[in-house]
């Protein structure tokens, strides 16, 4: 089955402390909520300590055109996505000798938070020597569960094509999207909770010679993927696109949706592979929020020490859409796993939706 051996992140340069972006938030809401000191709680009862973004903070205090977002974002997913690819390729951590870019068989580019076309991959080609052939598959639009769909997808592509080395790029550049003029709870809860971030994954198929190439005992080879829909639940969770951008969609009643709908869709997904969610020994679930973490917790009645590296990520990284549940996965692999170690990893997007991949050490 395709393997997971290499993963990489490039952080965005500027660190903002969760008390900068409380007083930022205080300054520019409290005219609009008489309950401002009440709202600003969710600053610190989300956990989060520090989030990265493109800009500092100061760029958040003037007014930005749809227009000047969006170039800044393709100016930085290309930059930050090069940095990943160079970082995934060439990883001592997980590699035994760097892998040339000409070996890439396929790019899959993860991106909610901004447009371009040509798209933000085909950019990066255009700098790095990959192989005028290297298919690119851009996905847009899955947000927070992009990063496992894009895992999902490269696993397909591998079944397909077992001699292929594939890369799954997943760039999310939330603060771009940040609307000033925004005054709803909405985009407070999004100012308190979203982040910039980069990350690439280096997937390969069984006909590939691994064992030359890779450095770690183990490493999560993906056994099967799948993809769930909840029907008429477009209004939970993503984007309304207005002339200034991208205006946040983001339902409080997603912890309890989860709660409700995601034990059954995980049960079926592991009684069809004869497994419980007991046998499960890794939780590789992407932090979408502090409540979100504690609804994995209750709805699968898991031991919460299974999510401590989802929210040590969380709280040190903030939520940065797609590419979070892949800094997750990084610090998993970065661990001595044993072989036959079997991991559920999961990621929730709009839609409102579900990616779930079963992996296990090897």
């Amino acid at each position: 089955m395709p393997t997971i051996i290499s993963i990489a992140e490039a952080i965005p340069p500027f660190e903002i402390k969760q008390e900068q972006a409380s007083k930022f938030a205080r300054e520019l809401f409290s005219d609009s909520f008489r309950d401002i000191e009440r709202l600003l709680k969710a600053f610190q009862n989300g956990q989060i300590e520090k989030r990265h973004f493109v800009n500092d903070i100061e760029w958040f205090q003037e007014n930005h055109s749809f227009e000047e977002k969006n170039n800044t974002y393709i100016e930085s997913a290309t930059t930050l996505g090069i940095e990943a690819i160079e970082k995934c390729l060439n990883n001592s951590v997980f590699l035994t000798e760097n892998i040339p870019y000409e070996e890439i068989d396929a790019i899959f580019y993860i991106s909610t938070t901004g447009i371009a076309t040509p798209s933000i991959e085909a950019r990066i080609m255009n700098t790095l020597p990959f192989r005028s052939h290297t298919k690119r598959v851009p996905i847009w639009g899955l947000g927070c569960a992009g990063g496992a769909a894009g895992l999902s997808r490269a696993f397909e592509y591998c079944l397909a094509f077992p001699n292929a080395k594939v890369l799954v790029l997943s760039v999310e550049l939330c603060s771009l999207t940040f609307q000033r003029n925004d005054l709803s709870k909405s985009n407070l809860i999004g100012t308190s909770l979203f982040a910039d971030g980069v990350a690439c994954a280096l997937v390969c198929g069984d006909n590939v010679n691994m064992e030359v190439i890779r450095k770690k005992v183990t490493s999560p080879m993906i056994l099967t993927t799948q993809s769930m829909l909840m029907p008429n639940s477009l209004d939970v969770m993503g984007w309304d696109v207005k002339n200034s951008g991208l205006y946040v969609v983001f339902s409080r009643d997603i912890p309890h949706i989860i709660e409700d709908w995601l034990k059954p869709n995980v049960s079926g997904f592991l009684e069809e592979n004869e497994l419980t969610i007991e046998q499960i020994d890794y939780f590789i679930a992407h932090p979408g929020g502090k409540k979100v973490i504690d609804a994995y917790v209750k709805s699968l009645e898991i031991p919460s020490k299974m999510t401590e590296v989802s929210l040590e990520v969380l709280k040190q990284y903030g939520n940065m859409s797609s590419a979070t549940v892949l800094y997750v996965l990084k610090r998993y692999m970065e661990m001595d796993i044993s072989e036959g170690s079997i991991g559920l990893c999961t990621a929730l997007g709009p839609g409102f939706s579900s990616e779930l991949l079963l992996l296990r050490w090897y």
